[in-house]
């Protein structure tokens, strides 16, 4: 199985989480995802009032430089932990 097959299955593998994941965790699920599928964030920071946004925004820039491979094997095996406690 191709990486890109791989992410894609943990993609939605994610979705069928009987438990919701700690904040943390999912804020690390969307930073991983986001370096996968899009590459380093180059968007605007959201407002001050956006604290969702900004934490999201921060979390997906903390992983600039990281490789979109990377990003995918990273996002993998993230899900395949997470998987143990939320499934």
């Amino acid at each position: 199985m191709s990486l890109d097959q791989k992410f894609t299955e943990a993609a939605d593998k994610v979705k069928t989480f009987t438990k919701r994941p700690s904040d943390q965790e999912l804020l690390e699920l969307y930073a991983l995802f986001k370096q996968a599928t899009v590459g380093d964030n180059n968007t605007d920071k959201p407002g001050l009032l956006d604290l969702k946004g900004k934490a999201k925004w921060q979390a997906w820039l903390d992983r600039k430089g990281t490789s979109q491979d990377a990003a995918k094997e990273a996002y993998i095996k993230l899900v395949e932990e997470l998987t143990a406690k939320y499934m």
